[in-house]
C-alpha cells in the first residue's frame, strides 16, 4: 500500500509538470516599450498610424480637399479686392525713382525757377516712370520726407526737453491726417469741377506729400539759425513749392492763366468750369504755406 501511494504522488508530480501553461488574462506589452525610459512608447508610433490611416480615409481627403478650394477662393477674392482700391502696378510706377531723380528733383523742389520745360514726358501715350522723366510725380520723396520730418521734429523737441512718445506720436498722426484730409478736398474739387485728366489719388498724394520737404528745411534752419533763420527758410520753401505745384500741376498750367480766366480753352467747356478749375489749383497752391507753417512753427522756439 505504502509503495503504491508513492508510485501516485510520483505519478501526479510528473503530470503537473508536463501540463502547459495557462494563457494570461493581458498581452505582455513591456517589450515594446522597454527601448525608451519611463515605458513610453516609442515616438511616432502612433503619429505613422493616424497619418496613414487619415490619407486611407476618404472622408478626411474631402475634407482636405474642400478646405484647400477654400483657401484659395479666400485668397483670391482678397487679391480682388485689393486691386480694386489699390492697384499695385500704378504705385509701382511712382515708386521707380533712382538716385540721380530723387537728387535733381530734390533741387527742383528747392530752387524751381530756373527750369524750363515743364511737360510730362509720354511714350506711347503711357507716361514715362520718374527715373526717366524729372516732371513725373513720385511717392518715394513724400514717404522718405515724412520719415525724416518725424525724425527731426524728435529731434528738435528733445533739445527743447520737451520730448515723449505721445508728443512725438501726435506730431506724426497731426501731418498724415492733414495731408489725408487735403487730398480728400482736392479730390472733392476735381469731381465738382470735373476735370479732364488723368489725375489720380497716387498723384495728389505725391503733390500734396512734396510740402515736407519744404518742412524739413524750414525746422533744420530754424534749429540752426533761430526763428529768423526759419521765418526765411519758410518763405523761401513755400514760394518755391507753390511756383512748383502751378507749374507742374495737372489741375492747370500758369501758361493758361489768361485764357482760363477769360473763357474757354482748348480742353473745351464753359468759361465758369474753366476759372473753378483755376480757383481749384490757385487755392491748393496757397494752402501750402499754410500748412507749413502750421505743422512747423511749434518744433522752433
Amino acid at each position: 500500500m505504502a509503495y503504491h501511494s508513492g508510485y501516485v504522488a510520483h505519478g501526479s508530480k510528473h503530470r503537473a509538470r508536463a501540463a502547459p501553461d495557462p494563457p494570461p488574462l493581458f498581452d505582455d506589452t513591456s517589450g515594446v516599450y522597454s527601448s525608451q525610459p519611463g515605458g513610453y512608447p516609442a515616438p511616432g508610433a502612433d503619429v505613422a498610424f493616424n497619418v496613414n490611416h487619415l490619407i486611407g480615409d476618404p472622408v478626411a481627403n474631402m475634407a482636405m480637399a474642400y478646405g484647400g478650394s477654400i483657401a484659395s477662393h479666400g485668397k483670391d477674392m482678397v487679391h480682388k479686392e485689393l486691386h480694386r482700391f489699390v492697384s499695385v502696378n500704378k504705385l509701382k510706377y511712382f515708386f521707380a525713382v533712382d538716385t540721380a531723380y530723387v537728387a535733381k528733383k530734390l533741387g527742383l523742389l528747392v530752387f524751381p525757377y530756373t527750369h524750363q520745360n515743364w511737360e510730362v514726358q509720354y511714350s506711347r501715350d503711357v507716361p514715362l516712370p520718374p527715373r526717366q522723366d524729372l516732371n513725373a510725380p513720385d511717392l518715394y520723396i513724400p514717404t522718405m520726407a515724412f520719415i525724416t520730418y518725424v525724425l527731426l521734429a524728435g529731434m528738435a523737441l528733445g533739445i527743447q526737453k520737451r520730448f515723449s512718445p505721445e508728443v512725438l506720436g501726435l506730431c506724426a498722426s497731426t501731418a498724415l491726417v492733414w495731408v489725408v484730409m487735403e487730398v480728400l478736398v482736392l479730390l472733392l474739387g476735381v469731381y465738382l469741377a470735373t476735370v479732364r485728366s488723368d489725375l489720380s489719388t497716387f498723384h495728389l498724394l505725391a503733390y500734396s506729400g512734396y510740402k515736407y520737404v519744404g518742412m524739413i528745411l524750414s525746422v533744420l534752419t530754424g534749429l540752426l539759425f533761430g526763428s529768423d533763420g526759419y521765418y526765411v527758410a519758410l518763405a523761401w520753401t513755400s514760394s518755391a513749392l507753390m511756383y512748383f505745384i502751378l507749374q507742374l500741376s495737372p489741375l492747370f498750367q500758369v501758361r493758361s492763366l489768361r485764357t482760363a480766366a477769360l473763357g474757354p480753352d482748348s480742353m473745351g467747356g464753359p468759361a465758369p468750369r474753366q476759372r473753378l478749375q483755376l480757383y481749384l489749383t490757385l487755392g491748393a497752391a496757397a494752402f501750402q504755406p499754410l500748412m507749413i507753417y502750421w505743422l512747423t512753427f511749434h518744433l522752433v522756439r
